[in-house]
């Protein structure tokens, strides 16, 4: 099954231009999915800066303003795209100048994938 996902996963991926990475991890960080080319930067693929987006909705939560559904990063040379899908984080990684609409609109694309990932989560 993990296989399939990985294909789903990188068919998505090549939909998009400049789009390098997407990881699916639980709140703490830890990989449940990851898929990514040569060209994704390998800092950003690293557990501690994806589940930093997870702290940071939390806490926003706490300030009252409710729960991030997505936050999009941008840097010199990539953004990171990151979705709130409880009890997953989707992180998605591109060039800068990646169309961002369309990796938002990816979020309907892998409804089916979270669906999938969450009830293995929840099982163990």
């Amino acid at each position: 099954m993990t296989e399939e996902l990985k294909s789903h996963l990188l068919k998505l991926m090549s939909t998009i231009d400049g789009l390098h990475a997407i990881v699916v991890t639980d709140r703490d960080g830890v990989l449940m999915l990851k898929v990514a080319n040569e060209n994704a930067p390998e800092l950003a693929l690293r557990p501690a800066f994806l589940c930093a987006f997870g702290l940071m909705t939390e806490q926003a939560g706490k300030m009252g303003m409710s729960q991030n559904k997505s936050i999009v990063s941008m840097y010199s040379s990539y953004q990171v795209v990151q979705l709130n899908k409880p009890p997953l984080l989707v992180s998605m990684i591109a060039d800068a100048d990646a169309n961002t609409g369309d990796i938002l609109h990816l979020e309907n694309e892998l409804k089916d994938v979270l669906t999938d990932v969450a009830k293995v989560i929840q099982m163990s």
